[in-house]
């Protein structure tokens, strides 16, 4: 663990501070280091897209829009090979909440959530995206096959 000091007005050490209790965070080190990965994983999510990545994609739309939930699901099954899981919740008589959660080539989950989110009556479209490194395993024993795992990057 490496250690460093940081100076804080006095102002934003207790703007720093209420947010820590907001947020439930046990102390200052917590935090700040939950605020580093975020700003890391932000610059990450800007860049250009390269390797894998695990996703979820959220989105409302209108069940009564003319052929929409058979359009939404479609394009679920025509890549489903990056479609992990979706939930599907009614929020009132017309609207419908929509998750879906990804994982694959990161260009390809980006061009597919895109692709659903510029459906006509798909609204308040959102992708979250998180980076994965992959790192091959051999077999477990002598029956078993190599194979990848995946883990969040750091």
């Amino acid at each position: 663990m490496e250690r460093f000091t940081i100076s804080l007005d006095e102002s934003l050490a207790s703007q720093f501070d209420q947010l820590i209790a907001d947020r439930g965070y046990s102390n200052r080190s917590e935090a700040v280091r939950d605020l580093i990965r975020g700003a890391i994983e932000g610059d990450r999510q800007r860049a250009t897209p390269s390797g894998h990545c695990v996703a979820n994609l959220s989105y409302v739309f209108n069940h009564h829009e003319r052929e929409l939930a058979e359009r939404l699901t479609s394009l679920q099954h025509d890549h489903h090979d990056l479609t992990v899981a979706a939930m599907h919740t009614h929020l009132d008589h017309e609207n419908c909440l929509e998750t879906v959660i990804l994982k694959g080539v990161t260009t390809e989950v980006r061009k597919f959530a895109d692709a659903l989110i510029a459906e006509r009556g798909v609204r308040h479209g959102k992708l979250n995206v998180i980076a994965l490194e992959t790192e091959q395993h051999h077999a477990h024993d002598e029956h078993g096959e190599s194979h990848v795992h995946y883990r969040p990057a750091r």
